[in-house]
């Protein structure tokens, strides 16, 4: 009798350490991501997350949206140097970015370029709903006082429109 309550017992901790292992799961950063406007709502670009040889992790613009009139913006004018009238296509606008050790679905040590300011920011992220979704925030000093904004997980380094017929 005693053996099959501690038989159940040890099924009962390997199912429950499976089950943890399971829920937290790391979701990688590594992928396509669209970058939301977070005051407007708008698509702003589409960023490719790679890992690099340091293990470090950076975010390079693969597509860019045209904004609310039409009009994309090509070339990063107002960026400091070396980054300075260069095209935004193919920049690096995310870098540095490490996996945060106590917690793998969290990232830090980020610095973000905003091409429509030509500022930088330090930043960090967390993978969340199952790898769909990137909770960025961007600041200055202290995150108390930065901004957020969520990417969504795309498949692919540029959305495809279906029209129907």
């Amino acid at each position: 009798m005693k053996i099959n309550s501690l038989f159940q017992w040890v099924l009962g901790v390997f199912w429950a350490v499976l089950a943890s292992t399971t829920v937290y799961a790391a979701d990688s950063i590594e992928g396509y991501w669209k970058s939301i406007d977070d005051r407007t709502g708008e698509p702003l670009s589409i960023i490719e997350f790679k890992k690099k040889i340091d293990g470090t992790y950076s975010g390079t613009i693969v597509h860019r949206y045209p904004n609310v009139s039409g009009v994309i913006l090509t070339h990063c004018v107002k960026c400091a140097a070396p980054n300075t009238n260069k095209p935004i296509l193919g920049m690096e606008i995310v870098s540095g970015v490490t996996k945060d050790p106590k917690n793998p679905n969290k990232y830090n040590n980020a610095t973000l370029l905003e091409v429509l300011s030509g500022r930088t920011y330090q930043g960090k992220g967390e993978v969340t709903n199952n790898g769909r979704l990137l909770r960025v925030r961007a600041f200055k000093g202290v995150s108390l006082f930065g901004r957020s904004s969520v990417w969504v997980r795309t498949a692919a380094p540029m959305d495809v429109e279906v029209k129907s017929p």
